[in-house]
C-alpha cells in the first residue's frame, strides 16, 4: 500500500503539471483570440474612417481651386477631419503642392517615402501605412489629379485616434483584463483603465493600419491566467496531500488495527493456554486425594479431613475459575444480566472471606478487615460483587509476594460505599495501571511469569462494579503493594 501511495504521488504529481501546462497554454491561446478580435475590430474602424475621410479629400483636391494653386480646400478638410493632425500633397515629379512651406526635416521624409514608392502605386487609387518618428503616416495616390497623379501623406492625430477610435472600439471589451495599445516603443498609447501593477498576458501586432503598433492584455495583479492556474494547481495538490494524508491516516489505522488484532489474538491464546492450565491443576489435585480416599490409604482421621478440605477448597476454585469464564462470556455477548437488590454489604465481605479462610490460612496472611458501623444498604447483586470481591483476594494471594496481608476496608463516601481492597504484595507498575481491566491483559513482569492467571479477573471487576452504577480504581506500584478502591452509589435504580 505505501508503493502504490507513493506511485499515485508521482503520478498526481506529473499529471497536475502536465495540466497547469496545458491550461496555461489554453488560457493564452483564449487571450491571443481576444486580443486579435479587438485588433480587427480596431483596424476595421480605422479604415471605415479612413474611407470616409479620403472621399472628401479625393473631392477637394479635384476642385478647381487646388487645381489653380490656391489649396484652400485642404485646409478645410483638416479642420474638418480630426483624424489627421497634418497633411502634405506630393505630385509625381517631386513637386509639393501643399503646403506651401516646409522645413528640411519635412523635406526629408519626403524625399523617403517618394523612394519607397512603386511606380505602380501612383497609377491606381493605393492606399499605405507607414511609420514616422512622431507617429503614423497614411499614403494615399489619387491617380486623377492635375498636372498628373498626386500623393497625399496624411499624418494620425493620437488624440482623435484615441478618441474616435479606440474609446469606441474597446468600451465593453475585456471584462476583467485590460487592453492597451502600445507604439513603437512599448509606449501605452491608449488604456482603457490604469495599468499600475498589471500583469501583461499577450500582445499582438496591428496589421498595415498601425505598423509598428500592438494592442496588449494585461490581468490585475493577483488575477492573472498564470495566477489563477496556479491558484487551481495549488487547490489540487492540497486536496491530493490532503487526500495522501487521509491514506496514511487509513494505513496507520490499518496497521494498529491488525497489530491489535494480532494481540488479541495472541492474548486470547495465551487466556486458553491458562485457562487450560487453571482447570487441570484443581481437577488433578481433586482426582490425587479424590483416588487416596477411594482406595482407604489415608493414614489416619486427621488426614481425611485435610483430604476433604483440599478437594473442597479446589472444587471452590474450580468453580471460581469457571464462573469467571462464564460470566465474561456472557458479558461478550451481551447476554449478563445483574438483579439489583437493596442489601447490606457486610455480609457479603464476609462470605468471600469465609470462601478463601483455608487458603488464607496455609499461605499465612493477616487479614485486616474493617466495616464502618451502620452502613446503610445499597443496590446490588450479591453474587456478581461476591465474585467481584473474590477475584481481587484471589489476586492478592496470587501476588503476594513476601508481603502476606490483605485487608478489606468498607466505609460511606458521601453517596457511596468505598470498598477497598490492598495488599503488601509485588504491586504493578504505574504505567500498566491503565491496561490491567482490559481482556486477556496481564502484567508483562518477570514477577508475574510462572503464576496462574486467566486475564478475565479484573476484566470483571470493572464490568460488575460499573453495572452497578460505580468506578473502580487503582493504586499501585512496583514492589509496594496494590490498593483497589470501588466505589458502589447508594441510589440506582433496581431490576
Amino acid at each position: 500500500m505505501l508503493l502504490a501511495s507513493a506511485l499515485l504521488a508521482v503520478l498526481a504529481t506529473l499529471s497536475l503539471r502536465r495540466w497547469e501546462a496545458s491550461a496555461q497554454r489554453h488560457v493564452h491561446e483564449q487571450a491571443r483570440d481576444m486580443a486579435t478580435m479587438c485588433v480587427e475590430k480596431i483596424e476595421a474602424a480605422l479604415l471605415r474612417t479612413e474611407d470616409e475621410s479620403l472621399v472628401s479629400l479625393r473631392r477637394a483636391i479635384l476642385t478647381p481651386e487646388f487645381s489653380a494653386g490656391r489649396p484652400h480646400p485642404v485646409q478645410a478638410w483638416l479642420r474638418a477631419t480630426p483624424l489627421f493632425d497634418r497633411a502634405y500633397i506630393l505630385s509625381r515629379d517631386g513637386s509639393v503642392l501643399y503646403p506651401s512651406q516646409w522645413s528640411p526635416e519635412e523635406s526629408a521624409v519626403f524625399t523617403a517615402l517618394r523612394a519607397e514608392i512603386s511606380p505602380g502605386f501612383w497609377e491606381r487609387e493605393s492606399r499605405r501605412h507607414v511609420p514616422l518618428a512622431d507617429g503614423v503616416a497614411l499614403l494615399a495616390a489619387f491617380p486623377g489629379g492635375s498636372p498628373g497623379p498626386n500623393l497625399a501623406v496624411l499624418r494620425l492625430s493620437e488624440p482623435e485616434l484615441r478618441r474616435g477610435v479606440l474609446e469606441k472600439t474597446q468600451a465593453g471589451l475585456g471584462g476583467q483584463s485590460l487592453l492597451a495599445v502600445l507604439d513603437a516603443s512599448d509606449r501605452p498609447v491608449f488604456a482603457a483603465r490604469p495599468l499600475d501593477r498589471a500583469q501583461r498576458v499577450v500582445t499582438v501586432p496591428f496589421g498595415e493600419t498601425l505598423p509598428t503598433w500592438r494592442l496588449g492584455l494585461y490581468e490585475p495583479e493577483g488575477l492573472s491566467p498564470r495566477d489563477a492556474v496556479r491558484r487551481q494547481a495549488t487547490l489540487f495538490a492540497a486536496v491530493f496531500v490532503l487526500l495522501l494524508g487521509v491514506i496514511g491516516v487509513g494505513l496507520t489505522a490499518s496497521y494498529r488495527l491488525v497489530r491489535r488484532e494480532s494481540e488479541m489474538a495472541r492474548l486470547k491464546s495465551d487466556f486458553v493456554a491458562n485457562v487450560s492450565h487453571d482447570l487441570k491443576t484443581p481437577l488433578a489435585l481433586i482426582r490425587m486425594y479424590a483416588e487416596t480416599l477411594e482406595m482407604n490409604r489415608v493414614p489416619g482421621e486427621a488426614s481425611r479431613r485435610e483430604y476433604y478440605s483440599v478437594i473442597t477448597r479446589e472444587s471452590e476454585r474450580l468453580t471460581r475459575l469457571i464462573d469467571n469464564v462464564l460470566d465474561f462470556s456472557r458479558i461478550e455477548s451481551g447476554a449478563q444480566r445483574y438483579a439489583l437488590m437493596r442489601r447490606p454489604l457486610e455480609p457479603v465481605i464476609h462470605d468471600v472471606l469465609d470462601a478463601f479462610r483455608h487458603p488464607l490460612t496455609q499461605a499465612g496472611f493477616k487479614v485486616e478487615v474493617s466495616v464502618e458501623r451502620d452502613l446503610p444498604e445499597l443496590p446490588l447483586d450479591a453474587d456478581a460483587l461476591a465474585q467481584a470481591l473474590a477475584n481481587l483476594v484471589d489476586n492478592a494471594i496470587k501476588y503476594s509476594g513476601e508481603g502476606r496481608r490483605v485487608e478489606i476496608r468498607a466505609g460511606r463516601a458521601g453517596d457511596e460505599i468505598r470498598l477497598e481492597v490492598a495488599d503488601d504484595g509485588i504491586g504493578i507498575p504505574a504505567a500498566e495501571h491503565a491496561r490491567i481491566f482490559e481482556k486477556f491483559y496481564r502484567v508483562g513482569s518477570s514477577d508475574t511469569q510462572g503464576r496462574r492467571g486467566s486475564g478475565v479477573g479484573l476484566t470483571l471487576v470493572k464490568h460488575i462494579v460499573e453495572a452497578h452504577g460505580g468506578r473502580v480504581t487503582v493504586h499501585s506500584d512496583r514492589g509496594r503493594g496494590s490498593r483497589f478502591v470501588l466505589y458502589l452509589p447508594l441510589s440506582r435504580g433496581m431490576a
